[in-house]
């Protein structure tokens, strides 16, 4: 199967976009800094969903990326396919040439995988993920890590604790 990080990261971006823009624009240093992508690969990512219309820019203080639609208007698929990732599981790339020119013994069922799996991504929207529990206490938890990033604890002389900026 040819996903690769490519298209994962594009969607974790554009999930992390989608849970955070509701109080403004997000800086991509922000999705950078909770989901551990660089800020260089993430502007590459921005460019291209910039260009399928899935997210605006804003510019100047306070700027930063939106989703273009509402999160339940946004499939992943969509995603995936901004970032030219294909979904594809066969040998050939689609091509029907996969065994001495022609078509594998097994294209058939590669393909409809393909289709199948592209159909199940196009079926979930970035609402349909922010709805998940599971997903919700991920993000929550990814929240708080990146506000501590950058504290370290300080023992005080009553015992207890207290984070302070490094």
């Amino acid at each position: 199967m040819k996903l690769t990080s490519k298209g994962r990261y594009a969607v974790t971006a554009m999930l992390d976009l989608a849970f955070h823009s509701e109080a403004g624009p997000v800086t991509l240093a922000h999705i950078s800094r909770r989901q551990d992508i660089s800020l260089s690969y993430l502007e590459q990512l921005f460019t291209r969903l910039r260009k399928h219309r899935l997210v605006c820019s804003t510019r100047g203080p306070g700027g930063g990326y939106s989703l273009a639609r509402a999160a339940d208007e946004i499939a992943v698929s969509e995603v995936v396919a901004a970032v030219d990732e294909v979904v594809d599981t066969t040998r050939c790339s689609g091509a029907s040439n996969c065994h001495d020119g022609q078509q594998c013994l097994t294209h058939e069922l590669w393909d409809e995988l393909s289709h199948q799996i592209f159909e199940f991504l196009n079926d979930i929207s970035l609402k349909d993920l922010m709805d998940e529990r599971s997903i919700q206490v991920v993000a929550a938890r990814q929240d708080d890590t990146a506000r501590n990033r950058g504290t370290h604890e300080v023992r005080l002389p009553t015992g207890k604790s207290d984070a302070e900026p490094v």
